[in-house]
């Protein structure tokens, strides 16, 4: 049967690391996915059990045209799933005639390990545990519908609404056909673990989006304002991309980034089918795109969801049992990608709020590479704490990483997940305001010409020479307290513009602000003391 073919071509390629499990399931083009993916999971999930009887049983030296992987699939049906039942095709009469050996067989292993019950010879790391028990999350796409509608529709199948969850237990105690709304998001709903939706019809016309919780944070805490110009760098396969334009109601910009084709097709598929409009699609490794192209001018928010080991997917459980945790060799590799993919983002000059997120539990994936990030650009951003009941926090790797947030099945009730928000870091002075002599003031022709202008007067020498003083006098105390030498003391960082800028003075005026700045990189050895209207100042600092 076409299934059986199907399956075993999937295994195989698993095993030659050709592709994951799942993406290797959908790109087969098998009419029924569903059933093909639970058929290779269970294979999967009881791939030690089955190579034990099929060697035992001596099937492969007796049948020379049967291939390990399809005798892999055919035993496990005939032993441990439904039974061939009308299916099988050619290889129904083959395995009939070793059908007593191999139940045989089977029933010898258990006596062996002292069992009764098939899943009782699965290893550990194979039987289903906390992540089995993770609720169906179901986001209702705000760009087709609204959470009152899909309610509606769900109680007229037969569902019952319980209302809002006050808590995790409301989410624990769901059976049956009881559904509920999120606690955190209001167009989320939460059903029963393994509540099955891909053939329901508000699905299949892209007004319900099947994702985790956890895996909605990112765009939630991302939050662009509609109109905004958005960066998804890792976007594939898309249900981030299309929550970022739920968020911005289709009014905007996302630039989507992908460099897997296939992949990059699927998301094309999903978005139109999710009515998403805003977004543009680029066949294109993020590392390669310019900060500076014009098209990105706008930039002020980032959405990172870079490749990563996947270790807190649910479906990892049943899909690569023996995988475990990823080798040192391979968690080095992607932190370093990780690494690299973050601090590039870092570098666009309009950007205000970054998400970094994984699905990944590991520290090197996840605090190690937000760490790294932040002291690869000193004082420029900083992690803004959000969510401050959210019960896992992350792990103490530096100060301040309590601000990222974790979730686990055991925790969170979601799959494993990590998630920071970085955020520009503003200007904050502390200590005394300063107050400018009145001889600072610009002469009534300045403030004629800057009120023509619309902006501030232009200054002279003999006013940057009074804002000094004045900052030498009562006002500040000696100019050392921001200078150089306070700032090697204390680590506090100063203002940046065009490299390294000391602050002079910060004027009572609503229009100066006075900086001694290192000019530029070719100009290291020259500073410049120099007279800023207050608004062009934080205008800079922010883009």
């Amino acid at each position: 049967m076409a299934v059986y073919s199907a399956a075993a071509a999937v295994l195989a390629g698993v095993e030659s690391r050709q592709g994951s499990l799942k993406g290797l399931v959908y790109a087969s083009n098998f009419q029924n996915v569903k059933q093909l993916y639970a058929l290779v999971c269970e294979t999967q999930r009881y791939s030690a059990v089955l190579d034990a009887v099929i060697a035992n049983a001596g099937l492969l030296r007796a049948e020379k045209k049967l291939r390990p992987h399809m005798a892999k699939v055919l035993v496990y049906d005939l032993l441990l799933g439904k039974g061939f039942r009308g299916r099988g095709g050619r290889w129904k009469p083959l395995l009939e005639r070793h059908q007593a050996r191999l139940k045989a067989e089977l029933a010898r292993l258990k006596v062996r390990q002292g069992v009764s019950r098939n899943e009782d010879l699965l290893e550990v790391g194979s039987k289903p545990g906390s992540a089995s028990q993770v609720p169906r999350f179901v986001r209702v796409n705000t760009l087709k519908t609204c959470a009152e509608d899909a309610i509606d529709y769900f109680k007229r199948q037969g569902f019952s609404y319980q209302g809002r969850a006050s808590g995790l237990e409301d989410i624990r105690a769901l059976k049956g056909k009881c559904f509920l709304l999120d606690t955190l998001l209001p167009e989320l709903l939460v059903f029963p673990a393994q509540t099955d939706l891909h053939d329901h019809p508000l699905y299949q016309a892209g007004h319900l989006i099947l994702q985790d919780k956890a895996s909605c944070l990112p765009a939630m805490l991302l939050a662009p304002p509609p109109g905004s110009h958005v960066i998804d760098a890792c976007a594939a396969p898309g249900n981030k991309t299309s929550h970022l334009a739920a968020l911005l109601k289709n009014q905007g910009k996302i630039f989507a980034f992908d460099q897997d084709a296939k992949r990059l097709a699927s998301m094309a598929t999903l978005l139109a089918r999710a009515g998403v409009s805003c977004c543009e699609l680029a066949e294109q490794d993020f590392l390669a795109v310019s900060p500076s192209d014009q098209r990105y001018c706008q930039v002020q928010y980032i959405l990172l969801d870079p490749s990563c080991s996947g270790s807190g997917m649910p479906s990892r459980q049943l899909e690569e049992p023996k995988a475990g945790t990823p080798s040192p060799e391979r968690l080095r590799a992607l932190a370093a990608f990780q690494q690299r993919a973050l601090s590039h983002a870092l570098t666009f000059p309009a950007l205000r709020r970054l998400v970094y997120s994984t699905c990944s539990v590991c520290q090197e994936e996840n605090e190690d590479v937000v760490r790294a990030a932040l002291q690869q650009s000193p004082g420029a951003f900083r992690l803004a704490p959000v969510l401050p009941s959210w019960p896992h926090r992350g792990l103490g790797a530096f100060p301040g990483a309590e601000h990222c947030l974790r979730a686990s099945p055991e925790t969170t009730l979601t799959g494993g997940f990590f998630i920071a928000v970085l955020e520009r870091a503003e200007l904050r002075l502390t200590g005394r305001s300063t107050s400018l002599r009145a001889d600072t003031r610009p002469c009534p022709k300045e403030e004629e010409e800057a009120a023509k202008s619309g902006g501030c007067p232009q200054h002279t020498a003999r006013h940057i020479a009074a804002a000094q003083s004045a900052n030498s006098s009562q006002a500040l105390g000696p100019r050392r307290q921001f200078g150089y030498g306070w700032r090697k003391k204390t680590g506090n960082p100063v203002p940046q513009l065009e490299g390294d800028g000391t602050l002079l003075c910060f004027g009572s005026l609503p229009w100066v602000v006075l900086l001694r700045v290192r000019r530029t990189a070719a100009h290291k050895n020259k500073t410049q003391d120099m007279v800023y209207d207050r608004s062009q100042f934080f205008l800079f600092l922010m883009t």
